[in-house]
């Protein structure tokens, strides 16, 4: 039996389902929210699992890892993770990675298109593939609305590396669909193309100052900026004031938070002293046999938790 809150979910749902949808762009892309019709069909994984799925964007077959979580109700609206993988990796070993799965929520791992050396990359990267990832993503969310029980108001994008410096073009893109961002060693390279948001996104950011891949201090040669300058940006997109408010919650890590910034968005950045091109996490994962002084996992799912889009 539902319980009052869970009808309410579901009547809002069934609300938005009711409700015309807005026009895609010429592109395709629906940078607004797209009614669930999912609710109440048997889902295509079982619940407690992942599966490999697959659909048709731009004229080409992608793929892509979704995880239920194993208390799944097909009438009950769920939150959305996108957890997208970095340069020359793979779905499942984002999934692996991230540990998404590991949290209440539908975690979707896409999987990259081989770029122009040979591995596998996203949009906004000098090596990804002559394909828009943009409107993949687009694609994707309609297709797993039509699917599963989605809550629209909750659906949220984190990655790492190349993968993190997409969910930075999404947050470009498609700020009107997806109710926050959380880049991870985010490699934010000029290709990602021009950043003019339909609306604030709330962006939670981290990266280690000893990052050799993507340095924290930027690289000129390859276009990448200082993540200060990169934040600085968003600061002002976002509406918020220019200078963070700064804190060390414990030893190595600093947090800024922005104050001032649009009712319906917020910025904030943990800067992790010594750690590299990681996921930070205090055990040994994919990334590293390395411990980091921090799991950004829960930080970030407690982020998305607090947002709503809008």
């Amino acid at each position: 039996m539902l319980r009052p809150r869970s009808k309410l979910l579901v009547a809002a749902t069934l609300f938005l389902a009711l409700l015309p949808a807005a026009p895609a762009s010429a592109s395709g892309v629906a940078d607004h929210p797209v009614p669930t019709t999912g609710c109440g069909r048997t889902p295509p994984v079982t619940p407690g699992t992942t599966g490999g799925q697959t659909l048709v964007s731009g004229g080409l077959t992608r793929e892509y890892t979704v995880h239920l979580p194993a208390d799944y109700q097909p009438h009950r609206p769920t939150s959305l993770v996108l957890s997208f993988h970095g340069h020359k990796r793979t779905s499942q070993w984002q999934e692996e990675l991230s540990e998404f799965s590991g949290v209440n929520t539908i975690a979707v791992y896409p999987q990259g298109l081989v770029g122009t050396d040979g591995g596998s990359a996203w949009t906004g990267a000098p090596y990804s593939a002559d394909a828009d990832d943009v409107l993949f993503t687009s694609d994707l969310l309609s297709k797993l609305q039509r699917e599963l029980c989605v809550d629209p108001k909750r659906i949220y994008a984190t990655g790492k590396s190349n993968g993190g410096g997409f969910v930075g073009v999404l947050a470009c893109r498609l700020p009107g669909r997806i109710a926050a961002f959380a880049p991870v060693a985010g490699a934010h390279y000029p290709e990602g193309g021009a950043c003019e948001p339909s609306r604030p996104a709330p962006l939670l950011v981290f990266h280690g100052t000893a990052d050799a891949t993507i340095p924290y201090d930027g690289n000129p040669a390859k276009g990448l900026p200082a993540i200060p300058d990169w934040l600085g940006e968003w600061a002002d997109r976002n509406d918020c004031f220019a200078h963070p408010v700064t804190y060390s919650p414990q030893p190595k890590v600093t947090v800024q938070k922005w104050p001032g910034c649009d009712k319906w968005s917020s910025l904030a950045h943990y800067r992790i002293e010594g750690a590299g091109h990681v996921w930070p996490s205090t055990k040994p994962n994919n990334d590293s046999a390395i411990p980091t002084v921090l799991d950004a996992t829960p930080v970030i799912w407690r982020f998305f938790q607090g947002h709503r889009l809008r």
